[in-house]
């Protein structure tokens, strides 16, 4: 089992930036890919940002690219989201997830979840 714990979020103007933590278990990251995934009110769950193990392989959603940067620290047991040039619309509870295997975009193939933070963009 993975205990993925994410943190990190706030209230920002548009234009600033926020860097959200995923901290996973003590040695429990190994092996694992990290996904990054967001949900706004009454909107479906979708896909952010994804990093396999290595970190030598990341997949970002087309309307993050350029602004958000996802970054892992193995020593730290840690995944990083890095996001630049904040909009209204990034407004969205935040999910860390993990898989073992490959980075994918799918949240379905993602076995464990954080309890997600809060990140609130204003105009």
């Amino acid at each position: 089992q993975v205990h993925l714990v994410e943190s990190g979020g706030g209230l920002v103007q548009a234009g600033g930036s926020l860097r959200l933590s995923c901290t996973a278990s003590l040695r429990t990251f190994s092996g694992v890919a990290v996904g990054w995934f967001r949900q706004a009110p009454v909107k479906e769950r979708e896909f952010v940002a994804a990093i396999s193990w290595s970190g030598g392989t990341t997949y970002y959603a087309d309307s993050v690219k350029g602004r958000f940067t996802i970054s892992r620290d193995v020593a730290k047991n840690t995944v990083y989201l890095q996001m630049n040039s904040l909009k209204p619309e990034d407004t969205a509870v935040y999910y860390c997830t993990g898989r073992r295997g490959g980075a994918t975009q799918s949240p379905y193939e993602y076995d464990y979840w954080g309890q997600g933070t809060q990140v609130t963009v204003s105009s």
